[in-house]
């Protein structure tokens, strides 16, 4: 049989959770910080459209999980081994979660922009540092 709407959403959630799991099993701690930055780019995207698209539900599941990974990613930071660099990094995360909480409540999707832009920029530094 066809699966209606509300069971492909569900397939796909389950499906993206094994992908995840999948990918965080064993993964060194420079991959799990790359994962992370992969899945707050993602779910900025997804805000974003969301905003456009004046989806309020997707829009806030999408905002709580930016948010859930920028403080996850600024709980990680090494205080006693990288200061300035640490430094530098929690002022762009908070400044990072100032744009997505204000462009949620004022569906504004410049200032998501404006966040995943500053986000990817380190996100990308982080990855050529792996290589």
């Amino acid at each position: 049989m066809y699966m209606t709407h509300g069971q492909f959403g569900a397939a796909r959630a389950r499906y993206e959770s094994i992908d995840l799991t999948s990918r965080l099993e064993g993964a060194s701690p420079h991959r799990l910080v790359a994962i992370m930055y992969e899945e707050l780019l993602k779910a900025l995207d997804t805000m974003g459209a969301a905003i456009r698209q004046r989806d309020i539900v997707k829009r806030g599941r999408t905002q709580a999980r930016a948010l859930s990974i920028l403080h996850g990613l600024e709980g990680s930071l090494d205080f006693n081994r990288g200061a300035e660099i640490a430094a530098g990094l929690a002022t762009v995360y908070r400044e990072a979660r100032r744009l997505v909480v204000n462009g949620g409540r004022e569906n504004d999707d410049e200032q998501i922009v404006r966040a995943r832009d500053m986000l990817g920029e380190i996100a990308g530094a982080w990855t050529a540092i792996g290589q």
